[in-house]
């Protein structure tokens, strides 16, 4: 696990690595529909400008990436709001590991990323999770999101609703 880790970099993607990034998220959306808000029939036919802005926000909004050698095999975004009374706030989105990469704390190192990200420019981070995926679920909470609602019937794929827990994690220095 350890060289695992080792071999494994995590960098804020660019413009260079929109396709990858594009690739990337429509497996995403494929493999677990219900982790995302969007769906692959909203993205596949999006134009590389779509992928392109997603994968490199203006600064201070970042995606940062996992690569296993020149493979892109996670990413997690962070999109800080513009909004003059919620410049406080930024939301964690987009989290996502292929699953021969799970297991290995890549997910784990991917939100930490975001966590060090927003610190030094939000007060307040938050993000949402399908209250069924237990494991990421746990992985939030032990990272220090804290439950603060839960949304009933946030998605609806085929006729299925699932739930979505809303969490935050307050980045205020401790004093």
């Amino acid at each position: 696990m350890k060289d695992a880790k080792a071999a494994m970099e995590i960098r804020p993607l660019t413009e260079v690595d929109a396709d990858a990034f594009r690739a990337l998220r429509l497996t995403a959306l494929q493999d677990t529909p219900e982790a995302f808000g969007s769906s692959y029939q909203e993205e596949v036919d999006q134009p590389r400008e779509f992928f392109v802005a997603r994968a490199a926000p203006q600064d201070p909004s970042v995606t940062f990436g996992a690569f296993a050698g020149t493979r892109l095999v996670g990413t997690a975004g962070l999109s800080v709001s513009n909004r003059l009374k919620e410049k406080h706030k930024a939301y964690m989105w987009g989290v996502f590991v292929l699953a021969d990469f799970r297991g290995r704390g890549v997910g784990r190192e991917l939100v930490q990323q975001i966590i060090d990200k927003a610190a030094g420019n939000v007060r307040v981070l938050q993000c949402s999770v399908v209250t069924a995926q237990e494991a990421t679920r746990r992985m939030y909470h032990k990272m220090g999101f804290v439950p603060y609602g839960v949304e009933r019937s946030a998605l609806c794929i085929d006729g299925v609703f699932y739930d979505e827990e809303l969490l935050a994690i307050d980045l205020r220095p401790v004093s």
